[in-house]
């Protein structure tokens, strides 16, 4: 049964990562779980490439010991805690393997197969102004909606507590989650259980979308040889610098009003490989030496309002560059900024976007967790 069961978690991980409508570069997260044992993905590890071995085993019985205990109020003392206790919860011979930091929330959920990703299209709900009171008239009493959280044992604590109420009241557990400005978890005890589910919710978010981002028209140029680009590389101190311009950031680059749906984060996944602060520079096309004196300007004055430097660099009338540590990493930035792109068009049938929270910004871009999952995916 143990076997049958790890391949059937496999089969799914690679199927769900490997669907660029539900996980885009190292997102989500999926597990398996039984009486005793919880297997989880393992931080920073692709879905789209899961194996038998990578999953993580948990003892649950020393996960659940974890409710029981009081941490610090302070956020970085208390993450330091609960992961110190959750790593210790591994089963012998795991000790080189660092399970999701969604593992509380996996084991608590009553469902042999947990699946979390973040398809855009949910997150056109998840992420904008009318959203929980859309997934209510959409869904009913299928779902439990969480408001913004900060992820790990914040979001794990209101989520248990949320299913207590929701299974007091519905006489069941919850099999469908939503997370504001951040995702969706489905659980079920069969993967086709799991497939039905989301089916079903695609399917019925559908029916309310007004608009798809049109991505057609779309110009990539991965040398990056212009004037723009050698500058941006300059800049962030010679790292690789890639272009990317289709119909809907045209759109978007017009001005920084239009900018305006993409122009702070959405959701954890957009900091952690586009930043938490895309640049929008207004400069003139063809005079190259002004053209440099005004990215430099905007340049230097993003540093030192956020002391970090863009991954995103938007230039009026041109496109959007993704800025990063080697071509992979700067693909990533525009790979998750055209999802956010994704997201803020389907966000306008629930209202139009709603960004994070700037605190809930400011614990993704310090911590710890995010910090390992980036530089296990190569993203600094």
């Amino acid at each position: 049964m143990e076997f049958t069961s790890i391949q059937d978690l496999t089969a799914i991980s690679r199927r769900y990562g490997a669907d660029p409508d539900y996980v885009i570069a190292g997102g989500g997260n999926t597990s398996f779980k039984d009486e005793t044992t919880l297997y989880i993905k393992g931080s920073g590890s692709s879905l789209a490439e899961a194996e038998p071995e990578r999953f993580v085993r948990m003892d649950r019985r020393l996960l659940s010991q974890i409710w029981e205990k009081a941490y610090p109020e302070e956020p970085g003392e208390r993450e330091k805690a609960v992961l110190a206790d959750m790593m210790a919860a591994r089963v012998k011979g795991e000790e080189q393997k660092r399970p999701s930091v969604e593992t509380l929330l996996h084991d608590l959920l009553p469902f042999a197969f947990v699946v979390h990703t973040h398809p855009a299209l949910v997150n056109g709900l998840t992420c904008s102004q009318e959203g929980e009171q859309a997934a209510a008239e959409l869904f009913g009493g299928e779902i439990i909606w969480i408001p913004s959280t900060n992820p790990g044992y914040v979001l794990s604590r209101r989520v248990k507590e949320a299913m207590d109420t929701y299974t007091k009241r519905w006489g069941r557990p919850g099999a469908i989650i939503f997370l504001q400005n951040h995702g969706i978890f489905v659980g079920a005890d069969t993967t086709s259980g799991v497939d039905e589910h989301y089916r079903r919710v695609m399917e019925t978010i559908k029916t309310r979308i007004k608009r798809r981002a049109d991505l057609s028209g779309e110009v990539s140029v991965y040398d990056c040889s212009g004037a723009v680009c050698r500058i941006l590389s300059s800049l962030a101190g010679g790292k690789a610098v890639r272009f990317l311009r289709n119909n809907e950031i045209a759109f978007l680059v017009r001005d920084s009003r239009s900018f305006f749906p993409v122009s702070a984060p959405l959701s954890p996944d957009h900091i952690v490989y586009a930043g938490s602060d895309p640049l929008f520079v207004d400069v003139p096309a063809g005079d190259v030496g002004e053209i440099t004196r005004r990215l430099e300007a905007a340049w230097k004055q993003q540093v030192e309002k956020t002391g970090r430097e863009p991954k995103i660099a938007a230039v009026r009338d041109l496109g959007v560059f993704g800025i990063g540590g080697v071509d992979k990493t700067a693909g990533l930035a525009l790979e998750l900024f055209t999802d956010a792109v994704k997201v803020a068009a389907y966000a306008e049938a629930f209202g139009g976007v709603r960004f994070m929270p700037p605190s809930h910004v400011d614990f993704i871009n310090t911590w710890e967790v995010e910090q390992y999952r980036s530089k296990v995916a190569g993203v600094n």
